[in-house]
Parts: structure tokens; sequence; C-alpha cells
């Protein structure tokens, strides 16, 4: 390679480090095996699940959890293209709050919370909430939405597509069997009752925290326990026939699928990359030699100790 060309490469990867990061907090952009997204400033060590990203690009939110009682909604925010340090969501702090996801116009996140439908009532089981910006752009009142989509049962991961159909998890008397991935169409005064999706994606093994494409194209989930598993939870698409009809979902490949609990999916809005947790281990766990204390407490105390961490990858439409 000349000088001159060596030059160009040299400039050609700056400016995709650039470009990556005043698009993510992470200038490390994936390809087809899945990495740490923004290690140790998003992915920590901590308990970090669920993700999503405002349509602008200047807000992130995710959940930090605490396995035994707690979990929060946190979010990172641009300004001045420069990505800030993680802090509380201003609607979160309190309850069990987890999986935001924005609707597709940034003005609404829905989330999944067990706060009390009143002021000092107590907890509920976990319901559908939605928090909707003011005309300053602030977060306004958190508002439950309602007895037709929330039920007795818990209600997980809202996913909302362009026509404003509302896609989530429940376990459900109508439904195939285990959690559900079931849908509400949008009504004049809210939603109509939500159906169970077809057996091309529902079965007895039990889905789980679906993201919907906003076109309804494509939808990713989550399912345990089907025949084809390879650890304690793998994703999978599904996809539309030419009729509109969801065709039989397809296991995504390793190595996004991992022994592991792989879960938690969401799809940036250009397509390119897959966003998802994992509680995947780092390899150095399945090293055959002895390792230094250091090494031990970074091990367990780091990204990749086995507690949720988001991943990221090149999204493949062919799958």
């Amino acid at each position: 390679m000349t000088k001159q060309l060596l030059v160009v490469a040299l400039l050609a990867i700056k400016a995709a480090s650039v470009l990556a990061q005043a698009t993510y907090p992470d200038n490390n952009l994936p390809g087809n095996a899945p990495q740490l997204f923004a290690k140790d400033k998003l992915t920590d060590g901590l308990s970090n699940r669920d993700f999503t990203m405002s349509p602008k690009g200047d807000e992130i939110y995710f959940t930090i959890q605490h396995l035994r009682f707690a979990s929060f909604i946190v979010r990172v925010v641009k300004q001045n293209g420069v990505w800030g340090k993680p802090e509380m969501a201003p609607f979160s702090g309190i309850n069990r709050d987890l999986e935001a996801s924005f609707s597709p116009d940034g003005n609404t996140l829905f989330f999944a919370s067990d706060r009390p439908l009143t002021a000092g009532g107590r907890p509920k089981d976990f319901d559908i909430w939605k928090v909707t910006r003011n005309a300053g752009g602030q977060w306004g009142q958190p508002v439950n939405l309602g007895p037709i989509v929330n039920s007795n049962k818990n209600e997980y991961y809202p996913s909302v597509a362009k026509n404003g159909n509302l896609y989530f998890t429940v376990e459900a008397a109508y439904g195939k069997g285990g959690e559900d991935i079931v849908m509400c169409r949008p009504t004049a005064n809210g939603y109509t009752a939500p159906e169970s999706l077809p057996e091309a994606i529902n079965t007895k093994a039990g889905e789980f925290n679906a993201f919907i494409d906003p076109d309804e194209k494509f939808i990713i989930f989550s399912s345990e326990g089907r025949a084809d598993s390879k650890g304690s939870g793998d994703l999978y698409i599904g996809k539309k026939d030419k009729t509109g009809n969801w065709m039989p979902a397809r296991q995504l490949p390793s190595p996004v699928n991992s022994s592991g609990l792989d879960y938690c999916p969401y799809v940036t809005a250009d397509k390119q990359y897959l966003i998802f947790t994992s509680n995947r281990l780092r390899q150095e766990w399945y090293a055959d030699k002895a390792i230094s204390y250091n090494t031990m407490k970074d091990l367990v105390a780091g990204p990749g100790n086995g507690l949720d961490d988001i991943y990221w990858v090149k999204f493949n439409p062919g799958w």
C-alpha cells in the first residue's frame, strides 16, 4: 500500500470512529459476532438489560436490575454531540420499572412497572405504563394503560409499531402456553383487547420480550424450551409473507445466540444493528489455566460476569 493510500485509509477509519461516537456512545462498531455495547460506560458489570433509543438518536434508556428486589430505568442523554453519563430516568427510582420503549415519533415512552395505581397505594403486578413529553419537551406523569391492556397477570416488554399497534408479553389463559406475545390495536379511547399472535410465533414453549419492526415487517423475540434451544432462552425472528401473515419464526444463528439467556432485542432505526441482552460469560471463564487474583476480581465484577449485559451485533436482513 502506498503512503497516500495508507493516509486515506487511516482518515476513513477515523471518520468512521467519529461517526460512531456521534451516533452511539461506543466507537467500536460490531461485525457479525456480538460484542459488549459501550463497555464500561453503559455495560459495566451491573445487571444491565433492555435498551431503547430515541428516534432522534439523542437519548438511550435501559434498565439496571438487582435480581432480588429492584429494577430502575436509567437514561443517557447526548448534548452538543457528546454522550453524558447514566442517570436515573425522571419517572423512575422508586418502584420496580423496566423495559422502556419509544413510540416511533419519540414523544411517548412505554414501560413495565409494578407501581401502585394510585398515590400511596400498594404495588401491583407488572403493568404497561406510558409517559408522554409535555410542551416543553419534558416527561410528564406516567399513566397506566388500563384494564383492557393490563390484567391480574404480569405484562412486560411493550413495543409499538407506527400504526400504534402495541405488542407485549403476558401469561394469559387465551395463550398458546406459558407466556405469549400479544397485540392490542389503538382505538379512539384506548386499545382493543389483546390478541395472541398465531402459532407461527407463539408456541407451547413460551415466548417473551418481542421487538416489533415499526413497519411490522418482522418481529424479534425470545423463546425458552423449543426443540432447537441453545440455552436458557434464544432469539428468534418472524417475518410476514406478501399477504401480511406471519411465517414460522426462525432461530437466529450462532454466535448471536449462546448457551446463556439471550433476550430483550432492539433493532436500531437504520436497521444496521441488533442490540440485545445476554448473561453469557466472557471466554476467560472457560480458560483451562490458573488465573491471578486481579484477573479473578475483574471477571467477577466486570462485564461478562454472568449478570445481564447489553450486546450489539450487525443486523442481517437475511436472518
